[in-house]
C-alpha cells in the first residue's frame, strides 16, 4: 500500500560484474558489460504509462495534460488544476491541498493497480501556474539522496556501460560539471535507442 509525505518543490514540478562472459570470452557492450542496462530489463515495460494514466485517472481531475515520468524506481504522475478565483499564490496552494485530501482515496487505489502493473511506486503531484507540489515522493540513496530527475541520469549512465553503479555514475557527474552534460546525455540516450531497435530487428538466435 502507498503512504503519502508532501514535498514542496517551488516553481517547477519537473548482467554480472565485469569481467568475461559465461563462455569465457570478453563481455560485448560498454567497458562495464551492461549493453541495453540490465535494470530496465528487469522491470515491466513502461512505455505506455502515460496513456495507462490518461485513461485511468478521472477526466474531471485535471486540466489539460499529464505529465507523467517514469524511471526504474518510481513513475511520477503531476497534473494542472484548475486556477482558483485569487490568483494568490496562497489560494493555489490551498486548492492543492483540498484536491490532495478529495481524492486521496482514489489515487491510492490507482497508485496500488499500477505498482501491480509497472512493478514501479507511483507519486503524485498537482500544479496551478508556477505552484506546485508532489506526493509520495521517493529519494533513492546513491551516496546521497536523489530525486527522480538526477537518478535518470545516474540510470542513462549505468545503463550505457559508461559506470557500474549509480555511486560511480554519480562520482563522474560531478566531474563533468559544467561541461555539455545536458547535450551528452540526450545525444547516449538517442544511441542507446537505435541499439536497442538494431537489436529488436536482428535475427532470432
Amino acid at each position: 500500500m502507498t503512504h503519502e509525505h508532501d514535498i514542496q518543490v517551488g516553481a517547477h514540478v519537473p548482467g554480472g560484474p565485469r569481467g568475461r562472459g559465461a563462455r569465457g570470452g570478453p563481455r560485448r557492450g560498454g567497458p562495464f558489460a551492461r549493453p541495453g542496462g540490465w535494470q530496465q530489463r528487469d522491470l515491466p515495460d513502461a512505455t505506455d504509462a502515460a496513456d495507462w494514466f490518461a485513461g485511468r485517472i478521472p477526466d474531471e481531475w485535471f486540466t489539460g495534460d499529464l505529465r507523467v515520468t517514469v524511471d526504474r524506481d518510481e513513475i511520477t504522475v503531476v497534473g494542472e488544476l484548475p486556477a482558483p478565483g485569487s490568483g494568490e499564490a496562497a489560494a493555489a496552494e490551498g486548492r492543492i491541498t483540498r484536491w490532495r485530501e478529495d481524492t486521496r482515496g482514489q489515487r491510492m487505489k490507482i497508485a496500488d493497480e499500477a505498482q501491480a502493473k509497472y512493478g514501479r511506486s507511483v507519486a503524485w503531484g498537482a500544479r496551478i501556474g508556477e505552484t506546485g507540489q508532489l506526493f509520495t515522493h521517493l529519494a533513492v540513496p546513491a551516496m546521497t539522496r536523489l530525486r527522480q530527475s538526477e537518478r535518470q541520469v545516474l540510470d542513462t549512465l549505468v545503463d550505457s556501460g559508461v559506470a557500474r553503479s549509480r555511486s560511480e555514475a554519480l562520482a563522474w557527474c560531478v566531474r563533468l560539471v559544467g561541461q555539455h552534460s545536458d547535450e551528452w546525455l540526450s545525444g547516449l540516450r538517442a544511441a542507446m535507442a537505435d541499439v536497442e531497435r538494431l537489436r529488436a530487428e536482428g535475427p532470432s538466435l
